[in-house]
């Protein structure tokens, strides 16, 4: 006689068999429905290799999530968790010295200026560093041995999911950093009813506390002690529980859960931080009044929220390189790993749409810009502090936000520019007894401008003049006038800081050249006057301050001040190498590789120089590039693409692409992307994966250069493809399909009106179009005015040879679509 038992064992038996088919056959369809836009692996992450982690973020708050079946590990961040509390490290002494330390320099005496500046400029503080919040451990017991793995990051969605199954139980965890309700949520379920078993913990360096309240568990934390600056910062972790059933338990340290069938997980953290000068909220009332806004809304609606939150920024940019038919076969890693060979142009597609992903993650208004990190930070002490360095980083941070149609996520960078220059003009009275306001190589959280570590990197006084560079390149993607009166007063400092400070150069009297001194070439000492990249974003600051003031009807004498004074800095210099002079003298070695390229701002990201207006300078700025190579640190290899892409040169900027997709791991150090698709420096750098996504669209689009030039430098790897929701100066938006590397349609639209001029290697046709003549009317397009070059007596150019390109003028109207086809 069977019995009950019997029956009950052999019904279990088959509906876990049922269970296993049914999630092997969930997975194949899950492989052939995978978005082209998600990463995915076989694999869990190493709990000590944070760079295979997934991020997900939201702007304030960031987690990178391990997947890890025995013990689920969620690294936290949130934005305003830094050492220190409101400082300044502004040395008295520096106003004192400042003439003598610039005879030292005009004398050729570099080792007294460079000693001079060190004891007179800089103090014991460095700046600030970002810190994590810790981590969250979920321990699952009897889950160390598993079966059918698969994690992914999506990043149409910016939803996190792992899936495995043990003993015949499937268990799937899906995470978001939610954009709607401001926490971290992650919904653990398994197949079979009771079967969910975990204890939640908290993991914390700082000094902190863990206590529980009610059915939330709360941990206190506090920033640390840095350099003499104490440690300000507090902040509270609060994580709820929701389950359907079994049994929760919340202790003095642990949540544990028993028993259940699901839970949803709720991460809320908030600090006291509210301005740069000014400390004072509560932690505790913001973090559990989010936290229970949060619990008390369904699931499901709150997923369908975050993702249409993110939705409408990430999708407003599309793109496509076409795709190798095997490619979501493929794990992401082994991807990078088989770049070199596939040459898998999806993968390509991804990176790029990975750093949109990136920055809408980590740059949110209302909040703190991305840092070197973006938000994603697992130490106290990072490299570099993870602050911002403002001679190269932030700036390329921001580099694809107006072009890949995310201006909405520079308002945190245009903050932070604001409240530096109310900073910096303590700073420029101090150090330079100077009108206007200045910042130097590095800020952080509480917005330092005087120089910080030593004086061959940090005597830099140009950072602020490129970080003003953002609001005159956002007027001229937008046309808002609205914000360029609320940001020409920060202009207007920065010019006042050049006309305080700017020195004529005592080694060409005859020119009376005014000059920048004491500075550096960025992070290429010794201490020099008349650096060529200060002398360019001089030029550049004097005169798009005069033309922000002509826009805006305002300021007619001082304008007429500015471009006098932009007459008298020192123009471009050619070398005896043929080489685009770094510093005045012509001192380059052509042997020299050092990772930054200072002295190409006036190709990239400036305006300066042109294949058109200034050939010999475009010339000489492609000599001094391949004497730099093309191998760099991630975020070097990102600016040089960009500079590629402007030297019209798609195929050596495709080739430099390759070096970036090379897989960097324990075994593979030289590589430049982690298994997470992370840039390495190394170590991580966030800048790498912004500077590639910026480059990529500067590939198919440029609007520098008095037109909108299409397919500028397409390489002969991408010879089909469209891209939709690409930005160009002028306040336009085009949508553009290509064949065989040739234009074959194009859409524009007309936020603003005004003459289009296209520039095209194919002949287009279209009612309104018209054979290009005369100079742009359109003020948003029209190109700089650069002044003449000076040549080393030495130098012996050989010229370039251009493609033939075709130009149109079309007049615009408001709101129009205007639609383009080849002949």
């Amino acid at each position: 006689m069977v019995s009950r038992k019997m029956i009950e064992n052999f019904i279990w038996k088959y509906i876990s068999i049922f269970i296993v088919i049914l999630s092997l056959n969930m997975t194949l369809l899950f492989a052939q429905k995978r978005s082209a836009l998600t990463l995915w692996y076989d694999r869990p992450a190493d709990e000590r290799v944070w760079e295979q982690a997934l991020p997900l973020g939201n702007g304030r708050l960031g987690s990178m999530v391990y997947g890890i079946p025995s013990c689920e590990r969620m690294q936290l961040n949130e934005e305003t968790i830094w050492a220190g509390g409101p400082y300044r490290n502004d040395n008295k002494k520096g106003e004192a010295a400042l003439k003598t330390i610039q005879h030292y320099i005009f004398d050729g005496k570099s080792a007294e200026a460079d000693r001079l500046a060190n004891e007179t400029f800089f103090t014991e503080t460095h700046g600030m560093p970002y810190q994590t919040a810790g981590n969250i451990l979920l321990r699952f017991p009897g889950h160390e041995q598993y079966q059918d793995y698969y994690r992914e990051l999506d990043i149409e969605r910016a939803v996190a999911l792992s899936r495995y199954t043990v003993d015949g139980v499937a268990f799937t965890r899906e995470v978001f950093t939610s954009f709607a309700d401001d926490v971290i949520v992650m919904k653990i379920k398994s197949s079979k009813k009771g079967k969910l078993n975990c204890t939640l913990t908290y993991e914390n360096e700082s000094k902190h506390t863990i206590h529980k309240n009610g059915d939330k568990l709360i941990l206190a934390g506090r920033g640390s002690d840095h350099e003499g600056i104490k440690g300000q910062v507090v902040y509270q972790i609060h994580t709820g529980v929701k389950h359907t059933d079994g049994q929760l338990v919340v202790k003095d340290q642990s949540i544990d859960i028993k028993g259940a069938s699901s839970i949803c997980l709720y991460i809320s953290i908030a600090s006291n931080f509210q301005n740069y000068k000014q400390l004072g909220a509560d932690p505790h009332k913001v973090a559990a009044e989010r936290l229970r806004k949060a619990m008390d809304k369904d699931y499901q609606l709150a997923l369908r929220q975050h993702i249409a939150s993110y939705g409408k920024q990430f999708n407003r940019f599309q793109l496509h390189f076409g795709s190798l038919s095997s490619e979501h076969q493929e794990p992401i890693a082994k991807r990078i790993a088989n770049f070199a060979r596939t040459q898998d142009p999806a993968l390509v597609t991804l990176l790029a749409q990975f750093g949109r992903y990136l920055l809408i993650c980590s740059s949110q208004a209302g909040g703190q810009p991305a840092n070197l990190q973006g938000i994603w930070n697992r130490s106290m002490q990072p490299a570099w502090d993870s602050k911002y360095t403002i001679n190269i980083n932030t700036e390329m941070n921001y580099w694809p936000a107006e072009v890949t149609n995310l201006s909405g996520t520079l308002q945190p960078l245009f903050s932070m520019i604001k409240e530096l220059s109310e900073s910096g003009e303590e700073t420029a009275k101090t150090l330079y007894h100077a009108r206007g306001w200045v910042a130097h190589h590095n800020t952080d959280i509480w917005r330092v401008t005087s120089p910080i570590d030593f004086a061959a990197a940090g005597m830099w006084p140009s950072g602020g003049l490129w970080l003003s560079q953002h609001l005159w390149e956002h007027y001229l993607f937008t046309g808002d006038k609205v914000f360029l009166r609320q940001y020409y007063p920060v202009m207007r400092g920065a010019c006042d800081f050049l006309l305080s400070v700017l020195v004529e150069h005592r080694g060409y009297p005859t020119k009376q050249w005014l000059v920048l001194s004491p500075s550096i070439s960025p992070e290429q000492g010794p201490l020099a006057a008349g650096v060529t990249m200060d002398n360019q974003l001089c030029y550049d600051m004097l005169t798009r301050t005069a033309l922000a003031a002509e826009a805006l009807g305002v300021d007619a004498m001082y304008r007429d001040t500015l471009l006098a004074t932009a007459r008298r800095i020192p123009p471009m210099h050619i070398g005896r190498y043929n080489q685009l002079q770094e510093w005045l003298e012509d001192v380059d070695d052509p042997h020299n590789q050092h990772r930054h390229v200072s002295h190409l701002y006036g190709l990239f990201p400036g305006s300066q120089i042109s294949p058109f207006r200034t050939p010999e300078l475009f010339e000489a700025a492609r000599n001094s590039l391949i004497y730099r190579g093309d191998f760099a640190t991630g975020w070097s290899i990102g600016w040089k693409i960009n500079l590629w892409a402007r030297l019209l040169d798609g195929n050596h900027a495709y080739e430099i692409i390759k070096k970036m997709l090379t897989v960097s791991d324990e075994n593979h150090p030289e590589g430049r992307t982690y298994p997470n698709l992370f840039t390495a420096h190394p170590p991580f750098q966030i800048d790498g994966n912004f500077g590639l996504t910026a480059a990529i669209a500067e590939m198919l689009i440029q609007s520098y250069d008095g037109a909108v030039h299409l397919l500028p430098a397409i390489p002969d790897q991408w010879k089909e493809g469209w891209v939709k929701g690409i930005k160009a100066r002028g306040g336009f938006e085009i949508e553009m399909q290509w064949q065989k590397g040739k234009i074959k349609e194009v859409m524009v639209f007309s936020s603003l009106g005004g003459n289009l001029r296209l520039r095209t290697a194919s002949p287009l046709k279209g009612p309104e179009l018209q054979l290009a003549k005369g100079d742009q009317t359109n003020a948003l397009l029209a190109p700089v005015i650069t002044p003449a070059s000076i040549h080393s007596a030495d130098s012996h150019l050989k010229g370039i040879e251009l493609p033939s390109y075709y130009e149109y003028d079309v007049r615009t109207l408001p709101g129009k679509y205007y639609t383009f086809k080849v002949y």
